[in-house]
């Protein structure tokens, strides 16, 4: 694998950060909520510095793996115990709130290990070779899937990227866009459509240590700057005959439902950075003292009703990640909730820092204070599906399909 920059970056970012070497095994998974307080803590450490730099956040990635949250939803066939939908919530309300961009590449694992015990579809070699390695070191997975042309797969169509046959396999080339986590990741799962008589679209899957992989870094993003997000170039990339499972074109959804409660981790990272904009506003609030007014801003209504306010917000988004995290665990359906979820809590979230950021005033903009980072990671939560116009349009579509 290597790593060019390009000129699509305003200016190209540093070389990327080797994995940690020595990184200890994980030891259990503790959610208790001052288990994921510690978390939130350590990742909160250096969440600023890869920011600014937009490096790989290594630091946060083993503090999540050495959690042993990296594995936290291996599937009980292959020896795991996944997290119930309630504790991701939990789970993933803390490291929002300690690194949204260390949280995102977190689920991109996570998801990965719940679609494997959900629909098997790695080798079953090649998956416990995964589990071994993901025993002793943060072993990073992520479905590659947008194109630069293509955009979002969410939205339709087939992917550029081509799996040829060879005499013993195949070999992939194409180009993929927002590919979170490229820089660190031990194996992407590449979306591509086969060069068959019939062709068939699925994912095959290439270790991330591929000579043929190149990281081109196009991520210059407004938030989530550390999330590694860039571009990634297979060329005549060689993987067994195993590695890809597909069907026929037109019989896979192009954004297939994700298993269990992953429709809200997502939601519930932003939902986390809400709350440490919060946080940070609290303590401001208390370390503020004008000398017109002599007193802690905290003591003004004002700013009193903002704090209120944003606490309401998150409170609501909140309240429906735990209500559908606790119908997912009771599999019990929420008609739409699928959908909804991520606009009902991004909605939220955004509002609360931006209500924060405004009453701070010109400190919430300015770069050595918090505010800032924390508004600009929070709007990145709009790009995510189901984005709001296609949340709305298969809610109202399906609700007015039918009639009473």
């Amino acid at each position: 694998m290597s790593v060019t920059a390009t000129t699509l970056a305003a200016t190209p970012g540093p070389a990327p950060a080797p994995e940690p070497a020595g990184a200890r095994p994980a030891t259990g998974v503790d959610v208790s909520p001052a288990a994921l307080t510690r978390l939130t803590a350590t990742l909160a450490q250096h969440a600023p510095v890869h920011d600014a730099d937009a490096s790989f956040p290594w630091p946060g990635i083993r503090a999540v793996h050495e959690a042993g949250l990296l594995t936290a939803t291996v599937g009980r066939r292959y020896g795991g115990d996944p997290l119930t939908a309630r504790q991701l919530v939990d789970v993933f309300l803390a490291l929002g709130e300690g690194d949204p961009s260390v949280a995102l590449i977190t689920a991109m694992t996570l998801v990965q290990h719940a679609l494997q015990d959900q629909t098997p579809t790695w080798p079953d070699e090649l998956y416990r070779r995964v589990l071994a390695e993901s025993a002793t070191r943060p072993t990073l997975i992520n479905a590659i899937r947008a194109e630069p042309e293509l955009g979002a797969p969410a939205r339709g169509g087939l992917p550029l990227t081509i799996a040829r046959r060879t005499a013993d396999g195949w070999s992939v080339s194409g180009r993929k866009g927002f590919a979170t986590g490229s820089e660190g990741l031990a194996y992407h799962s590449v979306w591509v459509v086969t060069d068959e008589p019939e062709p068939r679209v699925g994912h095959v899957i290439i270790p991330g240590d591929d000579p043929g992989i190149t990281i081109v870094r196009t991520w210059d993003h407004l938030g989530q700057r550390a999330s590694s997000t860039h571009d990634v170039i297979y060329d005549d990339v060689r993987v067994p005959e195993q590695n890809f499972a597909g069907a026929p074109v037109g019989t896979a959804p192009n954004n297939p439902s994700r298993p269990g409660g992953w429709s809200i981790a997502v939601p519930a990272l932003y939902t986390g950075v809400a709350r440490a904009a919060l946080n940070a506003f609290v303590r401001f609030a208390h370390e503020r003292v004008p000398t017109s007014l002599g007193r802690p801003i905290a003591t003004l209504e004002r700013i009193q009703t903002v704090a209120g306010e944003a606490r309401a917000q998150i409170v609501q988004a909140e309240l429906v990640l735990y209500a559908v995290a606790d119908a997912t665990d009771a599999h019990r359906e929420i008609p739409g909730a699928d959908q909804l979820v991520k606009l009902l809590t991004s909605r939220n979230a955004i509002a609360a820092v931006e209500g924060i950021v405004a009453a701070v005033g010109n400190p919430g903009l300015t770069r050595s204070l918090p505010f800032e980072r924390h508004l600009r990671d929070v709007l990145a939560a709009r790009p995510h599906p189901p984005q709001d116009d296609a949340a709305l349009l298969s809610t109202g579509r399906a609700l007015l399909s039918t009639r009473t």
